[in-house]
């Protein structure tokens, strides 16, 4: 199950929307949504995530988080790690292969080690001058 699929079966269980009616509201198939939720087809639609917004009339935050997570559920991910350091590509091919075997916990660690590792500011690159532009500049 894909994270937008799990939010959009709580919305439906929490509001006694069937699925077959949701369906029919947004003008898809019932087939489709039930793929969406089990995370058997790719991430949402912009289109389709407004819609659920609407239907469920989701404002402000609520819709940013919908938004967000139908971003984060894509099935089948590719990681490209060309130009990556060997310890970068056999992490992501670690991940890849043992991902199924990771319980909550250590899923929750991960997602915390990545939210805290995104908040931190991009190191800043400091030119260094060339010997050629201190003397153009009068510094020594």
């Amino acid at each position: 199950m894909t994270p937008f699929g799990a939010r959009l079966r709580t919305l439906r269980a929490d509001r006694g929307v069937t699925l077959k009616h949701l369906a029919s509201s947004l003008q898809v198939s019932a087939a489709y949504l039930s793929a969406l939720e089990h995370g058997k087809r790719g991430a949402p639609s912009a289109g389709l995530v407004h819609q659920v917004n609407e239907y469920f009339g989701l404002i402000w935050d609520d819709a940013d988080e919908l938004s967000r997570l139908a971003r984060l559920s894509n099935p089948r991910v590719t990681v490209n790690t060309a130009g990556l350091s060997p310890e970068q590509t056999a992490l992501a091919n670690r991940l890849a292969q043992m991902i199924h075997r990771l319980p909550p916990e250590t899923v929750a660690m991960l997602h915390a080690i990545l939210d805290a590792t995104a908040s931190q500011p991009k190191p800043r690159l400091r030119r260094v001058a060339s010997s050629t532009e201190g003397a153009r500049s009068g510094v020594d």
